[in-house]
C-alpha cells in the first residue's frame, strides 16, 4: 500500500464525514454551542481517566491540546472544563472549517492548527508553546500507517511533568470481522486494511436516505500494544497507568447497544464480553 496515496484517499473521505458529522450527523450543534453546560459523552468518558493525574483532578488552569479533533465538538468540551488555554490539531480542511464555526457560535476561545498527528510538533506555531496536557481518543490512531513519529511529537510538545492520554479502539477489534466477534485478520502491527464504504458510521447513517459520503474508500493500519507503549517510551514517555474498558463512542459491531443518555455503545448481556476501547495515561518527566 502507497502511504501517500492511502493518507490522501483517507482525507477525501474524512472531508466529506465531515459535511455529514456537522450538519445532524453528531446532533444538534447549535443547541450544543448554546448550552455552555453540555460536554460530549467521549470528553466525559477521558475525563474519567485522566482527572486522577490531573491537579485537583481537573483540566482547570492546564494548557491543553486536542490531537485529531475533527470538527472541534470534544474540544469545546474540554475548554468548557476549564482549561486555561485550548488548541485543536486536524489534517482536515474541512473539519476544521467546522470546528472553527461552533468555536465561535460557543464563545470558546481555540486555536485550531491544520497538520498531520503524526508530526504535530512541526506544524505548530512557536507561540502555542509547550503542553500541560496532550489529549487524543474516539478512533484515531487506526489512520496513522505509523506511530514513531506520532510518539516523538507528543514528547516534544509536552512540556516537563506534562501528562498524554490516549482512550481509543481496543487493538482487539481490528482482527475482528464486521459481525464482531469472528478474528477475520491479523492483530499484530503493519497489518493494513482497505475497504469501502459510503456511510459515515454515526447513528443511523446506513438508514434509506442517509447522508453518504462521495469519496469511500478507507485505509487503516493495527497497531497492537506493544507497538503502542513501546514507542511512547521509546520517546522518552513513561507509562503511569493502562486501561481496558466496555464501552466505546460508536457502533463497532452490529450487536453493540447504544445508551442515549451516556452517549455509548456496549456489549449486551448475552454476548461475550471484551474490550471495546483501551486508555493510557503517559507522563513527560521533569
Amino acid at each position: 500500500m502507497d502511504n501517500n496515496k492511502a493518507i490522501k484517499e483517507n482525507l477525501e473521505n474524512w472531508n466529506d464525514r465531515a459535511d455529514v458529522h456537522a450538519n445532524g450527523g453528531y446532533g444538534d450543534l447549535n443547541e450544543f454551542a448554546e448550552n455552555p453546560q453540555e460536554i460530549t459523552g467521549t470528553v466525559q468518558r477521558d475525563l474519567a481517566v485522566l482527572k486522577p493525574f490531573l491537579p485537583n483532578n481537573s483540566v482547570a488552569g492546564q494548557r491543553l491540546l486536542h490531537l485529531q479533533c475533527h470538527i472541534g465538538n470534544d474540544t469545546v468540551s474540554w475548554w468548557r472544563l476549564g482549561a486555561k488555554s485550548v488548541c485543536g490539531l486536524d489534517f482536515l480542511p474541512n473539519s476544521l472549517r467546522y470546528a472553527r464555526k461552533l468555536a465561535a457560535k460557543a464563545g470558546a476561545s481555540i486555536n485550531y492548527v491544520e497538520g498531520d498527528a503524526r508530526y504535530a510538533a512541526a506544524a505548530m506555531p512557536d507561540k502555542l508553546g509547550k503542553f500541560d496536557v496532550i489529549v487524543t481518543s474516539a478512533g484515531t490512531i487506526t489512520w496513522l500507517p505509523d506511530l514513531k513519529e506520532w510518539a516523538k511529537s507528543i514528547a516534544d510538545l509536552l512540556c516537563p511533568n506534562g501528562i498524554f492520554m490516549i482512550r481509543d479502539n481496543h487493538p482487539l477489534l481490528f482482527a475482528l470481522d464486521n459481525e464482531g466477534l469472528r478474528i477475520k485478520q491479523n492483530y499484530f502491527s503493519k497489518t493494513e486494511s482497505f475497504y469501502e464504504d459510503d456511510s459515515s458510521y454515526v447513528v443511523n447513517d446506513t438508514a434509506d436516505g442517509a447522508a453518504k459520503v462521495k469519496h469511500d474508500r478507507n485505509y487503516n493500519w493495527a497497531h497492537d500494544f506493544q507497538e503502542i507503549v513501546s514507542v511512547l517510551r521509546d520517546a522518552g514517555l513513561t507509562i503511569e497507568a493502562m486501561g481496558e474498558h466496555q464501552e466505546t463512542d460508536w457502533q463497532a459491531s452490529p450487536m453493540l447497544t447504544y445508551n442515549e443518555q451516556k452517549d455509548e455503545w456496549t456489549m449486551p448481556k448475552e454476548y461475550p464480553q471484551i474490550p471495546l476501547t483501551f486508555s493510557l495515561i503517559v507522563r513527560k518527566d521533569n
